[in-house]
């Protein structure tokens, strides 16, 4: 029982909720829909407005009663979904003008995994051009506003999604990750995610009509972003049932088995070439020593290769996209998000030809690396960026700020390029904005990651209620 507003709680209190009969699925919905439509003309996180659906699918199960049948985890649970995948009927532009009528034929298995827990989808969230800026802003749709900040950015590529739930536009927001794009949202607004392992959970798009490049399909992955780690876990577990459209999913269940405490946790401040911000060392200090008092053995000690592993992860995936997508980013593509992957390219590289094969290869090399140093420290607390939140249009300023917000982010790519998991908890403030730091994990361990960032979100405390309390 709470006496917030409906559209404070969390998913896990609303979906309990619904099933003790304290409110009614209805209820729950209406209440996310009017502080969408209450909050969402200065945020722009939702870009196609499903309130009117989404209540009437409320109001029906509410009508069924007892007669529903068998009730999923987040049953009456209201639910936001990143525009870049497909929900039967609905566009899915991807961010960019030129594909608002792509209309898609059946939904993506992330959204029937919605549908089959129970949720209800309230509406679709903004994201980037190409879903490929670490700003959530396009010509289609505007900009997406932190709801902290005017002047910030909201994160990206899944900024929708972040701006959404921090602002109370249902607890819990699909989003994706090719190279941070679950996570820099998270750092931006201060809610909690977890970037799934490579085939934890299924994807696909039948509105599609090629497949995407090799190294794409190695490191995008799906997953969700919440206000609380504990609807993350609750979510993720709906999320990866399994979807015979995605053969790279792996049908394993989402608990792992016990690890022999205390669990050792590696712990690196090395930013390499970059400057580390106090506010970022306040935070991965402030992270540690929350770890430290819920039992874990934290090791200072550098993990392997992560800075090459950077590099070649940004030259590999940029030389595929260069490749691949490059005469669609042209054609179809803004002048803004044109100059940006000006940019991209000329610091990442782009690997062609041997290069790119040589580069792929080594992939392995790499995860075998990590996953030998993760035999005996199960978990790693890094930095995420360098600095703290930074400007939503620091990207479009030249080459130097698509090296401060991306560049810089080498703790993000690494990880999509080697497919571990890793999760983004708030572990600090700077001039009134979150800062977030990253826990790594072990394939297949996302339930380790989030017990980690439980253990700092309980000393931190849950960032939304701070800006809740704002108004």
């Amino acid at each position: 029982m709470t006496d917030r507003p409906l559209w404070q709680r969390s998913a896990c209190e609303t979906a309990d909720a619904i099933k003790t009969g304290e409110i009614s699925c209805s209820q729950a919905v209406s209440a996310a829909v009017a502080r969408m439509r209450e909050r969402n003309g200065a945020i722009n996180a939702v870009v196609d407005d499903l309130g009117d659906e989404a209540i009437a699918q409320a109001e029906a199960l509410d009508a069924r009663g007892e007669n529903t049948g068998a009730k999923g985890a987040l049953y009456g649970v209201p639910v936001t979904v990143k525009e870049n995948v497909d929900q039967e009927g609905k566009a899915t532009p991807n961010g960019v003008t030129a594909f608002k009528d792509i209309i898609a034929p059946a939904d993506s298995p992330v959204v029937a995994n919605f549908r089959k827990a129970g949720a209800i989808i309230i509406g679709r969230t903004n994201t980037p051009e190409f879903s490929f800026r670490v700003t959530t802003d396009n010509e289609l749709h505007g900009r997406t506003y932190n709801p902290w900040n005017d002047w910030a950015s909201a994160g990206g590529s899944s900024g929708g999604a972040a701006a959404a739930v921090m602002s109370g536009m249902g607890p819990l927001g699909h989003g994706n990750d090719i190279a941070g794009s679950l996570r820099f949202p998270p750092a931006a607004t201060g809610a909690t995610s977890v970037k799934p392992t490579l085939g934890r959970v299924p994807a696909y798009n039948p509105s599609g009509t090629a497949e995407r490049g090799l190294l794409a399909q190695l490191m995008s992955v799906q997953g969700v972003i919440g206000r609380e780690v504990r609807d993350v876990r609750l979510a993720m577990r709906e999320l990866i049932n399994p979807d015979p459209r995605d053969p790279w999913m792996v049908p394993l269940p989402f608990d792992g088995d016990p690890v022999e405490g205390p669990i050792k946790v590696a712990f690196t401040k090395n930013t390499f070439e970059f400057d580390l911000h106090p506010a970022v060392e306040k935070a991965l200090d402030s992270a540690r020593e929350a770890l430290i008092d819920a039992g874990y053995e934290l090791v200072e000690i550098e993990p392997p290769l992560v800075r090459e592993i950077a590099r070649e992860a940004g030259s590999c995936l940029f030389g595929e996209i260069n490749a691949l997508m490059g005469p669609d980013i042209e054609k179809y593509g803004s002048k803004t998000i044109n100059a940006i992957f000006k940019d991209y390219f000329e610091y990442f590289g782009a690997y062609e030809g041997r290069e790119l094969l040589l580069g792929l290869a080594k992939r392995s090399h790499y995860a075998r690396l990590w996953s030998l140093f993760l035999q005996d420290y199960p978990l790693v607390l890094t930095p995420f960026l360098p600095q703290p939140t930074y400007a939503s249009d620091r990207d479009t300023q030249g080459l130097d700020g698509v090296v401060e917000v991306l560049g810089s982010a080498v703790y993000a790519y690494t990880f999509n390029f080697i497919g571990l998991p890793a999760g983004l908890i708030g572990a600090n403030y700077n001039e009134g904005l979150p800062v977030g730091v990253q826990i790594v994990g072990r394939r297949f361990r996302e339930d380790m990651i989030l017990d980690a960032c439980e253990a700092v979100e309980q000393r931190i405390g849950i960032m939304a209620k701070t800006l809740f309390e704002r108004g």
